[in-house]
């Protein structure tokens, strides 16, 4: 209850009451003492008259004036917001109950206006969450008065309040902003370059809202991000690149052989049997190098989309043993696991992970002495090392380690063996074949996962290859 029941009178203590009694009380004043002066009426009557009068007057004016400072303290609560019922007590005036029932209305009709209005808000802005490109509402002096969840996600959660030349400064965008804001243009598109090193392309689209709408926003201002698409291009255009520059030498060669053995050769048994098999060697060459690039660029362009699968890493290993251990004994050598029970899965790709794992292993074999054993083995650990060129996820991780005994890595090699086509000299000289791919597929591939990759190469122990992944990617 907001106020005491009927019979007991909250009044506030201010002087106004006793004004209106004695103002009431006035005409009767001079009606007495005009009575007196006529001597129609002795002074000690006309005294005790006009007490009976103002006693009356405050009778009757003091239920009335007690309603009315109710009505007038629940209204000024209304007003506050502190309110959350209706004014329910008795009243004895029917004027005054009429105005409670009037003030309960208004309330009633405003409470639902406010709650549908913020229904609709809710739902507007749910909406507008849900669209992916971001889009940001201006107001005549280019503040931002609202952002929808594409927006804080790609410009930052504190920009609403901001004014737009402090979100996205870059020149042509705030010329075309300001037009539209002036009215000299009634929309804008532009492509322009943001950010702390100009590295984001974004396409801006700005257009004025109609002169009917209501509120503080005067144009809305919609953005696409071509940064991916960008990096996309340049993808296809390194691997156009590159794919023209590493398969120009196999070609050439088959090709001067299909020219030697068109005239010169073209008779000799022993000289068509010897270049047939290089040609088909460079044939195979051609064909391992355009499939490393075709799933290099495959990698590439997945960056962007985060794993979500839960995999057994040590079934995945178990998989490329059984895969690698032929092409491992035709070398004498013998692939050994070490696998603790229990392990916990982790959120990986498992088709990339077992080309990263399978490539490590394959190089293990290449590139490791015969007779010999490969060593794989994983292990649970606290923290991933940090690495000075990606990102790489914080927590626990899963490690795998893939030992050979080779001969030991020099420090210029091991920076550079994650680079494209790169191979060590060495085994150029011994005519290993390779593409120079496979770790750069390798470093792809982690990246995404947001691991690491390290290698240790000592002349004592071998070298060793260990990935990280971590047990959720967040």
């Amino acid at each position: 209850m907001l106020f005491k029941k009927i019979g007991q009178f909250e009044i506030d203590k201010n002087p106004n009451f006793v004004a209106r009694v004695l103002i009431l009380s006035l005409p009767a004043a001079f009606v007495f003492i005009m009575l007196v002066v006529l001597n129609l009426l002795t002074p000690y009557w006309a005294i005790v008259s006009y007490i009976m009068i103002v006693i009356f007057n405050t009778v009757f004016l003091l239920p009335i004036s007690s309603e009315l400072q109710q009505l007038k303290k629940y209204i000024n609560e209304l007003a506050k917001g502190e309110v959350n019922g209706d004014f329910d007590m008795k009243l004895s005036e029917q004027e005054a109950r009429e105005i409670a029932e009037a003030v309960n209305s208004v309330h009633k009709f405003w409470v639902h206006k406010t709650d549908a209005l913020e229904s609709q808000v809710i739902s507007d802005t749910a909406v507008l969450d849900t669209l992916p490109d971001p889009i940001l509402m201006i107001d005549r002096s280019g503040n931002i008065l609202g952002a929808n969840l594409s927006a804080r996600q790609f410009l930052g959660e504190d920009i609403t309040d901001k004014n737009i030349e402090n979100v996205l400064n870059a020149n042509n965008f705030i010329n075309a902003v300001n037009r539209v804001l002036k009215k000299e243009s009634e929309s804008e598109n532009l492509i322009f370059y943001a950010g702390p090193d100009s590295d984001r392309k974004i396409y801006a689209h700005i257009k004025q809202l109609p002169w009917f709408s209501k509120g503080r926003t005067v144009a809305v201002i919609s953005l696409y991000n071509l940064s991916k698409a960008v990096k996309i291009e340049k993808m296809q255009s390194d691997f156009v690149a590159n794919a023209s520059h590493e398969l120009r030498t196999p070609l050439s060669v088959i090709s001067g052989f299909i020219e030697t053995l068109q005239t010169t050769a073209k008779d000799d048994e022993q000289a068509r049997e010897y270049f047939l098999k290089i040609m088909a060697d460079q044939a195979e060459f051609m064909s391992e190098l355009i499939e490393n690039l075709l799933s290099l660029s495959r990698i590439e362009m997945s960056q962007d989309e985060p794993p979500s699968e839960k995999i057994s890493l040590a079934g995945v290993v178990e998989e490329v043993v059984q895969a690698m251990s032929l092409k491992a004994a035709d070398k004498n050598m013998r692939l050994v696991t070490e696998i603790p029970e229990k392990l916990p899965p982790v959120t990986a790709d498992h088709q990339q992970i077992r080309q990263l794992i399978q490539n490590l292993v394959d190089n293990a074999v290449k590139y490791g002495l015969s007779p010999g054993d490969i060593t794989i083995s994983v292990k649970e650990t606290e923290q991933i090392p940090p690495s000075k060129s990606f990102k790489v996820a914080q927590g626990k991780a899963l490690s795998v380690s893939v030992n050979n005994k080779g001969p030991k890595i020099g420090r210029e090699d091991l920076m550079r063996l994650t680079e494209r086509f790169y191979r060590m000299q060495e085994h150029k000289n011994l005519n290993i074949k390779g593409t120079g791919l496979g770790l750069s597929i390798a470093k792809q591939i982690i990246i995404r996962h947001h691991g690491n990759l390290t290698v240790n190469s000592t002349a004592y122990d071998g070298t060793t290859f260990t990935v990280y992944l971590p047990l959720k990617i967040k």
